[in-house]
């Protein structure tokens, strides 16, 4: 559909037919001018014809009208109106916090006899449950020592999956600061629906950087209706070989000592969230899985007609009436053979 967005500027469409009429009656009160009768019989005498300057100043007017009406076309901003085209609107908004502090790094999560690194995993996992929610609106948050947005909430899960991938341990610090990576969170949630605010942190330790309290984050999200599920990853038995790695002096250790499952079950509680423990790689599948099976409520669906500008074509027209105008001035007066003439030829033969 075609449309002008400013269609009053034609108003000023007879604009400069106004400005003539006050020049030409500014001229004639300015004083008489030099009238001379029979100017006219004079022109016939010496075989002059105003025949083409008529001509002429028509066609002139004529390119200066349609300039003007094609200046004031682009003026008014000519644009195309397409369908309407509904937006993917009727997910939730959900914010993933991962934790790549340095203790991401242990290889304790075990795939077919081979221990892999708790981050190598968790993207694998995290890319898996990135897949299942499309029509929801994503972001991405890593923290370590301190915590930053990696992705803001977008519908471009693709470029979710690949910033989660990009993400290496040790980025954000070494440290672990989950109550400031909640109040990120919060941030980017505090303005959207209220029914649809979700936040999933995974983390492998306890809280050791923080201004922001996790517990006191917990109550600030609770507080603004975010729902946020915990997730606490890393082994609880690994085997550490003993003397120039034979079994000799072997023992097993606890690499998730540092877990803090109290505070992390503590926050999903005064979220109404959920905790899980993710012991291998099946549980944290699990435990994705889970929150996957959220249900999205339904939002108003938001309509879009996408708008393409036609400015061009006014403007187009109006260079090229531009031109006209200025060859048209330059172009030689053609000679105009006039009845005198004819009647001294024809004397002189």
């Amino acid at each position: 559909m075609f449309e002008f967005q400013w269609p009053w500027i034609f108003v000023l469409l007879p604009l400069p037919i106004l400005v003539r009429w006050l020049s030409k009656a500014q001229n004639r009160a300015s004083g008489a001018a030099l009238r001379v009768p029979f100017f006219a019989q004079l022109r016939s005498l010496s075989g002059e014809q105003n025949t083409p300057a008529v001509n002429g100043n028509k066609f002139h007017l004529l390119l200066l009208s349609l300039l003007w009406l094609a200046l004031l076309g682009a003026c008014a901003r000519p644009i195309w109106i397409g369908d309407a085209v509904a937006m993917p609107t009727n997910g939730r908004d959900l914010m993933l916090a991962v934790d790549i502090s340095g203790s991401m790094s242990q290889e304790d999560m075990i795939i077919q006899d081979e221990a892999l690194p708790r981050l190598t995993v968790v993207k694998a996992v995290v890319n898996q449950f990135v897949e299942q929610r499309r029509g929801d609106k994503l972001g991405l948050i890593l923290f370590g020592s301190q915590p930053y947005i990696q992705s803001p909430l977008t519908f471009d899960l693709d470029t979710v999956n690949t910033l989660m991938n990009e993400a290496q341990v040790g980025f954000a610090g070494k440290q672990t600061a989950i109550g400031d990576a909640i109040g990120f969170a919060i941030k980017r949630l505090r303005e959207r629906p209220e029914n649809s605010r979700v936040v999933v942190l995974l983390t492998d330790g306890a809280d050791t950087a923080s201004n922001l309290k996790p517990l006191e984050a917990s109550k600030l999200a609770a507080a603004e209706k975010i729902k946020i599920y915990t997730i606490g990853v890393g082994a609880t038995e690994m085997r550490v070989p003993g003397i120039f790695g034979s079994n000799f002096g072997a023992r097993t250790v606890n690499p998730s000592a540092d877990l803090d499952e109290g505070t992390l079950q503590s926050i999903a509680d005064t979220t109404g969230g959920a905790y899980y423990r993710a012991r291998n790689p099946a549980e944290l599948q699990a435990a994705y899985a889970a929150i996957a099976a959220l249900e999205p409520v339904e939002q108003e669906q938001e309509m879009l007609r996408p708008e393409r500008s036609l400015l061009h074509w006014p403007l187009l027209a109006a260079a090229g009436l531009w031109l006209l105008l200025g060859l048209g001035r330059n172009l030689p007066a053609l000679p105009v053979r006039s009845n005198a003439d004819d009647t001294k030829n024809e004397a002189a033969q």
